[in-house]
């Protein structure tokens, strides 16, 4: 059996590269391939346009990765005085390849900005700056500066996927985001949480009808790709999609 092919949403952003200066790119951190790669799958590249969801029916799994803050729009807010400049095309091509993967039932996994739109595009609301919410002290610990990527000791709750990936805690993940979750959407469930702010959100059956071919759609707050000896989730993602592969899934159903 040929490795699971892994969708890894891409960056459009004005970049120096070789002779050029200051131009277009789709980009996404080598970290996030390599830990595909490590964890036994075949990552596959997507760019942030119209249309590039429709490359999610051949893949195996799903994974939404870091950047910058979502559209409050998509949620209902206006922009306040800490929330980036917002990617519309970018969050769009995101949500489309996410519900496109929801359909088929593969697999998804969010990181940082992942988490975050996967509440966002299934009916949730995020804080859009977390020291306005539970102070600066607190909001530091998981935004320590530019390029920094703090340890942050969280609690996984009890039977979700979350616990059976990284166990029961507290377990160290690696945070950078100045964001958080608000309203968790309809269809999940907080997983983990460091004191008041949540760091992970599922699917909330990943035990239901379906078993084992229940939906698997985990997001986290942190990065497991800035670290290169943890690939516990890009592991238990992987393996799922490999599943993919050989048998059908359900699809999600969403509210509404």
């Amino acid at each position: 059996m040929t490795r699971p092919l892994i969708g890894i949403s891409c960056y459009s952003e004005r970049a120096d590269y070789w002779i050029m200066r200051d131009d277009d790119v789709v980009l996404v951190p080598r970290t996030y391939v390599d830990m595909v790669l490590a964890a036994g799958g075949v990552p596959v590249l997507l760019a942030p346009v119209n249309g590039a969801e429709e490359a999610v029916d051949a893949l195996d799994g799903l994974l939404l990765t870091g950047d910058q803050d979502v559209d409050p729009a998509r949620y209902g807010q206006v922009a306040g005085a800490h929330t980036d400049t917002p990617r519309t095309g970018r969050d769009a091509a995101d949500v489309a390849a996410l519900h496109r993967a929801l359909g088929r039932g593969i697999p998804v996994l969010g990181v940082c900005r992942g988490l975050q739109l996967l509440n966002v595009a299934l009916g949730g609301t995020l804080h859009q700056h977390l020291p306005d919410v539970v102070g600066a002290q607190v909001a530091g610990a998981h935004s320590a500066g530019p390029g920094v990527y703090a340890p942050v000791p969280v609690l996984t709750e009890p039977g979700t996927r979350a616990a059976e990936i990284l166990g029961p805690g507290p377990v160290t993940v690696r945070c950078h985001h100045h964001q958080g979750v608000d309203r968790v959407a309809p269809g999940l469930r907080v997983s983990a949480r460091a004191g008041d702010v949540v760091e992970a959100l599922e699917w909330s059956d990943p035990a239901g009808p379906g078993g084992t071919d229940a939906p698997w759609v985990v997001g986290v707050q942190s990065h497991p790709e800035r670290d290169a000896e943890d690939l516990r989730l890009a592991r238990a993602l992987v393996a799922v999609a490999t599943r993919a592969r050989s048998r059908a899934f359900r699809p999600v159903r969403l509210a509404g």
